[in-house]
């Protein structure tokens, strides 16, 4: 096993109703940068294990990766997606 492997994880194919999306687990260890989480618009801080996922059926490029916690990830379809607003912006329910 590389070494890029070795710190990322192996991806793995998930079929949802969207299409088939690779996935592969990134330890705290292996990460570095904060992210924005597309199913709760929240930050995913360096040193949090998530997982990264992208089209696996090559609809897309690495442009088209997403960072995700790993239970915004397992709930994705059980709820609408969050808006993502700005940071001044008011929060109403």
């Amino acid at each position: 096993m590389d070494a890029e492997r070795a710190r990322h994880g192996v991806p793995t194919v998930q079929q949802w109703r969207d299409g088939d999306w690779q996935v592969r687990a990134i330890s705290g260890g292996a990460s570095a940068k904060t992210y924005r989480c597309p199913g709760c618009d929240q930050e995913i801080r360096p040193g949090v294990p998530h997982l990264v996922a992208w089209p696996a059926d090559d609809r897309g490029d690495l442009t088209d990766r997403r960072h995700w916690h790993s239970g915004c990830w397992r709930a994705r379809e059980r709820r609408a997606p969050n808006l993502q607003r700005g940071r001044g912006a008011p929060r109403h329910g």
